[in-house]
């Protein structure tokens, strides 16, 4: 910033020196009077003095003021850096990704209800089982035989075939989408990488967040489906030790046939 008056106050000085020495230099002004003239020359010579001393003055003046100006116009370009990243940061994301996750917990819970199968989404599921798998009290007042056991027997095995088919097929189901939440993993990955704003990577954070609940609700929902198969399973084991224990209580409390009036039986030769 010096060098740019530097060479201004250089030329002010040689033009007033020049003038000075112009001054002395000329005739008349010497000779104009014994003691008169040289008291006005020494006169002219501190003017000028004076005003050399007041252009250095007045350049030192011009000098400070831009300097204010230019660290005036850097505190701008810093607030405006400011506000640029201001407006980065605060940037949303031109589009989310949030996958088929509704979609694909609906098709969980549907896929387990099929048949006369148990499915953890019923919201009677108590009521179910008790229909379908008696107590013990229940099969000693009303203990099946004949077609009635045949029926009761085939609900039981129905139940349980449909039952462990429908936990395979969820199963099967949550594989089959892999592929589709790989994709949308993926997607989510690039705009995390891409992402030049707070605003956009707390976004993409959010996301991705969004997706794990997805697998947790997903990974609930097999757990509880394998735990009705289990319960349902165990149920029905117990529904058959029930069945042989009442069968046995009834055929040793009965009353044994009555043997008499019957022929009596001899060797005939």
């Amino acid at each position: 910033m010096p060098n740019r008056f530097s060479r201004p106050l250089e030329a002010a000085r040689v033009a007033v020196a020049a003038a000075s020495m112009l001054s002395l230099a000329t005739p008349h002004v010497a000779l104009a009077g014994g003691v008169t003239g040289q008291a006005t020359e020494w006169t002219q010579l501190a003017n000028n003095a004076e005003l050399v001393k007041l252009l250095e003055s007045s350049g030192v003046q011009v000098e400070n003021q831009v300097k204010q100006i230019a660290q005036l116009a850097e505190q701008i370009q810093n607030q405006l850096n400011i506000y640029q990243n201001m407006l980065q940061n605060t940037a949303q994301l031109p589009n989310h990704i949030w996958g088929q996750v509704e979609n694909d917990l609906n098709r969980l819970q549907g896929i387990v209800a099929q048949g006369n199968g148990v499915a953890f989404s019923m919201g009677n599921i108590d009521d179910v089982l008790k229909q379908r798998f008696q107590s013990f009290a229940d099969m000693k007042t009303n203990l099946p035989n004949g077609e009635g056991f045949s029926s009761t027997y085939q609900s039981w095995s129905d139940t349980n075939r449909d039952t462990i088919g429908g936990t395979l097929k969820a199963a099967n189901l949550t594989a089959e989408q892999f592929s589709s939440e790989e994709s949308t993993m993926a997607s989510l990955r690039s705009m995390s990488e891409s992402a030049d704003g707070q605003m956009k990577a707390l976004q993409v954070g959010h996301q991705i967040a969004a997706q794990e609940v997805a697998q947790l609700q997903k990974l609930r929902g097999l757990v509880s489906q394998q735990m009705t198969m289990m319960g349902t399973w165990y149920q029905s084991e117990q529904a058959q030790k029930d069945l042989a224990q009442a069968r046995r209580e009834k055929f040793f409390t009965s009353t044994a046939p009555s043997t008499s009036g019957g022929e009596q039986m001899k060797v005939e030769w």
